[in-house]
C-alpha cells in the first residue's frame, strides 16, 4: 500500500504535497492536517511504519527558520487543531491546540479580562510554532518565554505514542517537563498537540514611558537605570537607532506613580504615551535576523560594534533581534556574525542566525558555539533514534 493511502485510513485530510508549500526549497511529498490528537497519533505511528521524515507545520511565519530539512516525505499541517480546549479562568489556566493562532487565543482570553502575558513579534504565529521556535517579544522582561509560560504539554513522540507532562494547574508539577524541553526543539523531538499555559489578568492601566539616546554609552545608561529601580517595568526595549522604551503596567494610581519616576529616572528627553513607540514588540527589518542573547549590560558593546545604523532592538532580559541589508555580500554578513560573536562571547551570550537568503546560509555557521551540543544529541536520540523528525533542522544537525 502507498503511504498516501495508508495515511488516508487514519486521516481524512491527506494529499501530494506541492512545490510551493517547500520547507526552505524542500518539497513536501505529502501533507497531512490530523483534526484531533488520536488522528495526530494515527498519522506518526503510520508515518513511523513506513519510514517517513516528517517536518510540522504551523501558519509557516518562522517556517524559514534554522536549515533546511535533509528530506521532507511528510509535512504534518497542524491547521486543524485551532480549538481552545479549556479555560479554567479561576486558576487562571487554559490548554490550547497547537494549530490555534496566538491573536485568536488572545481575544478568547480577552473576554474573561485575562491574558498568556507571551507577546509574539509575527502576527498569526500559532500556539505550536510559537513553542517550537521559543518565540516572545517584550513582555519577556517580566514573564519570560514559552519554556516559563507551558505548564503542560501534549506531544506525539516519533513512533506515534501519546505523551503528556505537566497538569491543568499551576502547582502541578508531575511528570518530566516537555514544555521546557520542546521550547526552541524545532520539531525535531515530537509533534507538539496541546498545551496548557499559565495566564495572568489584563492590568487595569498601561502607560509608555520612551526616551531618545545618545548613543550606546547613554542606551547602556538608561536601561540600566530601569532595571535597577523600584518602577518594577513589564517590559524594557531598546529600539534602534535611539529609543529606550518602558512599559508599566498595574492599576490606574500606581502606574501614573511609576510612570513620573520612570520620568525623573531617564531625565529631559523622556516621555509618557499610551500607545507604544515604532517598532515595538517587532523584528527590525532586514533579510538576515540574529537573535542575540547575553545580559543586559552586554547591550553597550553590541551597539558600540554594530554602529547607528544596523536595526536592532534589545530586550531588558539580555534578549534582541539584529537585522542585516540585502545589500551585504555573504561574506560581509559571515565578517559581522564572526565579530558579533566575539563581542557577546566575553558576557557569555550567544548570537544565531534565525532566516537569512540561501546565498548567505551556506558560507555562515547558522548557530555558533554550542557547549551542550553533546547533550543535545543524546536527548534526541531519545525521543528519534530513527532521525526521522525534522532532519538535520536543528543545531549540530540535530
Amino acid at each position: 500500500m502507498r503511504p498516501l493511502d495508508a495515511l488516508a485510513k487514519v486521516c481524512a485530510d491527506v494529499r501530494p504535497g506541492e512545490a510551493a508549500e517547500g520547507v526552505l526549497g524542500v518539497e513536501p511529498a505529502l501533507v497531512a492536517a490530523p483534526k484531533d490528537l488520536a488522528e495526530a497519533a494515527d498519522v506518526m505511528r503510520v508515518a513511523a511504519e513506513r519510514g517517513l521524515a516528517i517536518v510540522p507545520r504551523g501558519a509557516e511565519t518562522r517556517l524559514d527558520w534554522g536549515r533546511p530539512p535533509e528530506r521532507c516525505d511528510l509535512l504534518v499541517d497542524t491547521h486543524r487543531l485551532d480549538g481552545l480546549l479549556e479555560h479554567t479562568a479561576g486558576d487562571l489556566v487554559a490548554k490550547a491546540e497547537a494549530g490555534l493562532p496566538m491573536d485568536v487565543l488572545g481575544e478568547r482570553l480577552a473576554e474573561h479580562g485575562q491574558r498568556l502575558a507571551l507577546d509574539v513579534p509575527l502576527p498569526g504565529s500559532t500556539v505550536g510554532g510559537t513553542i517550537a521556535t521559543g518565540a516572545a517579544g517584550p513582555l519577556r522582561t517580566m514573564y519570560g518565554t514559552p519554556r516559563n509560560l507551558v505548564i503542560g504539554l501534549t506531544i506525539v513522540r516519533a513512533d506515534g505514542q501519546v505523551a503528556r507532562s505537566g497538569g491543568k494547574v499551576v502547582k502541578n508539577v508531575a511528570g518530566y517537563d516537555l514544555g521546557r524541553l520542546f521550547s526552541g526543539s524545532y520539531g525535531t523531538l515530537g509533534l507538539i498537540v496541546e498545551a496548557t499555559f499559565r495566564l495572568h489578568p489584563i492590568p487595569a492601566a498601561s502607560a509608555f514611558v520612551t526616551c531618545a539616546v545618545a548613543g550606546p554609552e547613554d542606551a547602556h545608561d538608561a536601561v540600566q537605570s530601569v532595571l535597577h529601580s523600584p518602577v518594577a517595568p513589564s517590559a524594557v526595549e531598546y529600539i534602534g537607532p535611539g529609543t529606550v522604551a518602558v512599559l508599566l503596567e498595574g492599576v490606574p494610581e500606581g502606574v501614573a506613580a511609576r510612570a513620573g519616576q520612570t520620568l525623573e529616572l531617564l531625565g529631559e528627553n523622556a516621555g509618557i504615551s499610551e500607545t507604544a513607540p515604532e517598532g515595538w514588540g517587532r523584528y527590525p527589518d532586514g533579510t538576515t535576523l540574529i537573535d542575540i542573547s547575553a545580559p543586559p549590560p552586554a547591550l553597550r558593546d553590541v551597539l558600540t560594534l554594530l554602529g547607528p545604523d544596523v536595526p536592532i532592538t534589545w530586550s531588558g532580559s539580555g534578549h534582541g533581534h539584529v537585522a542585516l541589508s540585502p545589500e551585504l555580500a555573504p561574506d560581509d554578513v559571515a565578517d559581522l556574525l564572526g565579530r558579533l560573536r566575539s563581542a557577546l562571547a566575553p558576557h557569555r551570550g550567544h548570537a544565531v542566525v534565525r532566516y537569512t537568503p540561501e546565498e548567505v546560509r551556506g558560507e555562515i555557521d547558522l548557530w555558533g558555539p554550542v557547549p551542550a551540543l553533546a547533550l543535545m544529541r543524546r536527548v534526541k536520540d531519545q525521543f528519534d533514534p530513527d532521525r526521522r523528525l525534522s532532519p538535520g533542522r536543528f543545531v549540530g544537525g540535530i
